[in-house]
């Protein structure tokens, strides 16, 4: 008896394919986004001045290397448990930033496999120069703010990312 199991599979897969193709091309994407999603969008335009696009927006149209930097306060003696939550703290936190103000250069990111370099640095103060001096080179940055919680103090600022191109960084 021949075993035409893998046939039907195929058959599955093809009408699944054609299904989510037809339902695709005739819905529009904005009917999947929650309602919540839309309405935060029409509020913060309303009560937010719409800011100007970034800088680094205008570099993903002539560069392909993005790379994100994790600065990790190095005075906070924090464990390797708590500085990987804080990274990905930070590199979410930088990632929702970008993601109105600068879809070109996060998507450009995203393409050359996310990039992403962990530093240490001695202290608050450095940390706070450092944010400063990518503000005035405009690159965009997101400094995570600890709830105190576990290990350390509240409202300690722990992480800061910054995502430029591969050749600033």
């Amino acid at each position: 008896m021949v075993d035409l199991s893998w046939l039907s599979a195929i058959l599955v897969g093809a009408g699944c394919l054609a299904l989510g193709y037809c339902i695709g091309r005739h819905r529009p994407t904005c009917l999947f986004l929650s309602s919540r999603g839309a309405k935060d969008t029409t509020i913060s335009k309303v009560n937010k001045k719409i800011k100007e696009p970034l800088e680094i927006e205008k570099l993903a149209d002539i560069l392909e290397d993005f790379k994100m930097v994790l600065v990790v306060r190095n005075d906070l003696k924090m464990g390797k448990g708590k500085i990987a939550a804080q990274c990905s703290h930070a590199t979410l936190g930088l990632y929702k930033k970008l993601l109105h103000r600068a879809p070109k250069a996060l998507n450009r990111w995203e393409m050359c496999a996310q990039p992403k370099v962990v530093v240490k640095i001695d202290g608050e103060e450095d940390m706070l120069v450092l944010q400063e001096r990518a503000k005035s080179l405009n690159i965009p940055t997101h400094i995570t703010i600890d709830a105190g919680r576990t290990q350390i103090a509240p409202n300690s600022r722990t992480v800061m990312a910054i995502l430029g191109k591969s050749i600033m960084l």
